[in-house]
């Protein structure tokens, strides 16, 4: 038997890489997905996909559902005798509007509430543009308390409380709060409203 594969070595080979060449083509073949197209003459390859699309109705054109009937209103009952409420909180007044009504009763509350946390003697930082009640709120937590404060910051002092502003950061030279300072600490509100709109 060794002598016999000694002889024809060369064949068996031969007829080993034949049976893997073989195995391969028949393997690859099965899993390839073979894709016919209809080529028209003089046609744009996909115009036929892209006239589709354009011939189809547009989405807001469909039909809408019909609304169901409406039901017959109960009769009304009497209504209750008054009961004297307490004072809602500006933020759960706010809450039980809903709506841009929530939004603007939560900037009343939180104003209210940024006005009642500053210290006395503090200006309202939130006449700033661009300073609302959080980053109010921020700057007194970082000993920032009065336009003169702002107004008198150099390069150096700009920077040391950008850094510490985290997303409100880059702000201070953007809406050019040294300037509004100024003005602010000054008094002087017709310069104010010239240059940055009304208070």
């Amino acid at each position: 038997m060794l002598e016999l594969i000694e002889a024809n070595w060369l064949l068996i080979l031969l007829a080993v890489l034949v049976g893997f060449v073989i195995a391969w083509f028949l393997l690859s073949g099965s899993r390839k997905t073979k894709v016919t197209r209809d080529d028209v003459p003089g046609e744009t390859p996909g115009a036929r996909r892209n006239q589709a699309l354009i011939d189809a109705p547009p989405a807001a054109a469909k039909e809408p559902a019909a609304a169901p009937a409406p039901e017959p209103a109960p009769a009304p009952a009497p209504a209750p005798a008054p009961v004297p409420t307490p004072r809602a909180e500006p933020a759960a007044a706010a809450a039980s509007i809903g709506g841009a009504g929530a939004a603007v009763g939560t900037a009343v509350a939180e104003e209210t509430e940024a006005a009642q946390q500053r210290p006395e003697g503090a200006d309202d930082l939130t006449r700033l543009k661009g300073v609302g009640p959080k980053l109010a709120a921020q700057l007194q937590d970082l000993g920032v308390t009065s336009f003169a404060q702002i107004a008198a910051w150099d390069e150096a002092d700009i920077d040391r409380i950008d850094d510490q502003l985290g997303r409100f950061k880059g702000r201070i030279r953007r809406d050019n709060w040294i300037e509004q300072a100024k003005l602010l600490n000054s008094g002087d509100t017709a310069a104010y409203e010239a240059r940055f709109g009304k208070l």
